[in-house]
């Protein structure tokens, strides 16, 4: 007998309701992703520093160290952050409401004493105005629910994006979670460099955004959504895009361009309120791939092979 109750395979999400343990969340994972930069050797575009998709969770994987190998994993099942070693040691701490401070201060804390020894840059990227870790004493929420829906959506969504994935045979980066933005993404390359990217990031060096954005790419991903924009939703977007790039037929049709964002977007809810939502998420990755290629005059063979998504 199952001890957790079943929800919908495609859960409903309302940024709303989200927002507050979401916020808690990054700022947790900013500080387990850290510890992955620190003790990884670099990876082309900072994907040695991004969080995956697990059977309860999202977990670090491997990360090299001392004694051999170690993980760091949130489990959104039982709610609880799990700390395991090749040597055999493991530490356990719970996930609930509480300060960052506390919660940077309790896992650095376990970690030593289970022989893990890392210093990281204390302080969160990507996020305007951000306070150190040690400093943030803000008592922050955690909802149990909200964060246990939010990850059974990126279970689906990892599913998808890495069915599209197979269907290309240049470049790729993983199905991964970037902590900075707290969005789930997949890159696929031209292989081709691409111009000096000038763009700005808050709390973000600017080499390391000129190396993410060092060859030319097509992404698709998924993210909460913010107060300007209060919709949990999916993007495509291109570097560098063509002028033409915005104006190319999309599926489905609720998918628009947005000139200000420079992305495609379409609304979670057009995707779990589809016939098959599965197939709707397809759609979309594939048809702004496509319009990236296009404008963006990639090679032929590096189109994705559509007989690759029939089930």
């Amino acid at each position: 007998m199952t001890k957790h109750k079943l929800i919908s395979l495609w859960p409903e999400l309302r940024y709303g309701d989200l927002k507050e343990t979401l916020t808690t969340v990054q700022l947790w994972t900013q500080i387990v992703g850290k510890i992955r930069l620190v003790k990884t050797p670099w990876i082309n575009h900072g994907w040695h520093v991004t969080l995956y998709i697990a059977a309860r969770g999202l977990t670090t994987g491997s990360i090299p160290y001392e004694n051999g190998v170690f993980q760091i994993d949130l489990d959104f099942i039982d709610h609880q952050l799990i700390i395991s070693t090749s040597a055999g040691s493991s530490a356990i701490m719970k996930l609930q409401a509480g300060t960052v401070a506390g919660f940077y201060e309790q896992l650095f804390r376990l970690m030593k004493q289970i022989g893990i020894e890392v210093t990281i840059y204390a302080k969160p990227n990507e996020i305007a105005d951000a306070l150190p870790f040690a400093d943030d004493l803000a008592e922050r929420g955690y909802d149990e629910q909200q964060i246990h829906a939010y990850w059974q959506a990126l279970v689906r969504i990892q599913t998808v994006f890495t069915r599209f994935r197979a269907g290309f045979n240049g470049k790729c980066s993983p199905v991964h979670l970037f902590w900075g933005e707290f969005d789930l993404t997949i890159s696929l390359f031209s292989g081709r460099k691409a111009p000096v990217h000038h763009g700005t990031v808050p709390n973000m060096p600017e080499r390391v955004m000129q190396e993410a954005y060092s060859h030319e790419v097509a992404s698709a991903g998924f993210w909460s959504g913010s107060e300007s924009h209060p919709f949990p939703s999916f993007y495509a977007y291109c570097y560098p895009a063509a002028p033409d790039y915005g104006k190319q037929p999309v599926s489905p049709a609720a998918a628009a361009y947005h000139e200000d964002m420079g992305e495609y977007i379409l609304n979670y809810d057009e995707v779990i309120n589809s016939k098959d939502p599965d197939e709707t998420l397809l759609r979309f990755v594939k048809t702004t791939f496509d319009a990236a290629v296009k404008t963006g005059h990639w090679d032929e063979e590096f189109k994705c092979d559509l007989s690759i998504y029939e089930r």
